[in-house]
C-alpha cells in the first residue's frame, strides 16, 4: 500500500510514530509487526487489518 500511495518508508514509519528502519524491517518480514502498529497502519490507510494482512480483499473496515 506504501507503493500505491507513492510514499517512502521513512514517511509511513514517521506517521506511525517508527524509526524507518523498524519500518523496512516489517515491510521485508524480517520482524513481525506487532498488534498496535498493524492497528496504527488500518488506521492510517483507513482500511481493516484483515485487509493489509490479506484476509480479505475488502479494505473497508467494519462498522
Amino acid at each position: 500500500m506504501r507503493e500505491d500511495h507513492d510514499m517512502t518508508q521513512a514517511q509511513i514509519g514517521a506517521a506511525v510514530n517508527l524509526p524507518q528502519r523498524t519500518y523496512a524491517y516489517y515491510e521485508s518480514g524480517q520482524r513481525m509487526i506487532p498488534p498496535q502498529v498493524l492497528c496504527a497502519l488500518a488506521d492510517y490507510y483507513h482500511v481493516s487489518v484483515d485487509y493489509l494482512l490479506e484476509r480479505t480483499d475488502n479494505p473497508q473496515m467494519n462498522q
